[in-house]
C-alpha cells in the first residue's frame, strides 16, 4: 500500500468508542467519561495534564503534586460499531454505558435513601 492509501485507510477505520477513567491510585478517585473514541480522548486527557492545561482544575493540581506515576488511564468498556448501519448514532447506548459505571464506581452520597 502507497501512503495515500495507508492514510485513506486510517481516517476511515472506526476507533472503539466506549467508557474511560482517570483514576488517582493514591486517593483512589475516578474521573469517569465517554467518548466515540476512547484512545483518543484519554491521550487528550494526558496531554493536557502534562501541560498543565487540564479544564479540571482539582485533578490537575493533584497531578502536579503527585505526578504522573500516580494516574492510570483506563479504557472501562467499548462498544462495537454496527456493521450494517453507517446512520448508527452511539449517544443513548454510551450514555448508558457511562451511568452504568459511575453506578458500579462511584459511591452514592451519603442521604440518598438507597
Amino acid at each position: 500500500m502507497d501512503r495515500k492509501a495507508l492514510t485513506r485507510a486510517y481516517k476511515d477505520a472506526r476507533r472503539p468508542m466506549g467508557v474511560y477513567c482517570v483514576r488517582n491510585l493514591q486517593t483512589g478517585e475516578l474521573i469517569i467519561g465517554r467518548s466515540v473514541d476512547v484512545q483518543s480522548v484519554l491521550n487528550r486527557e494526558r496531554t493536557s495534564l502534562r501541560f498543565g492545561g487540564h479544564p479540571n482544575r482539582r485533578l490537575q493540581q493533584e497531578w502536579t503534586t503527585l505526578g504522573a506515576d500516580a494516574f492510570r488511564f483506563e479504557v472501562l468498556d467499548t462498544l462495537e460499531w454496527p456493521e450494517d448501519d453507517p446512520a448508527f448514532d452511539p449517544t443513548a447506548d454510551l450514555l448508558q454505558l457511562e451511568a452504568m459505571w459511575r453506578e458500579r464506581l462511584l459511591p452514592r452520597p451519603a442521604g440518598d435513601g438507597a
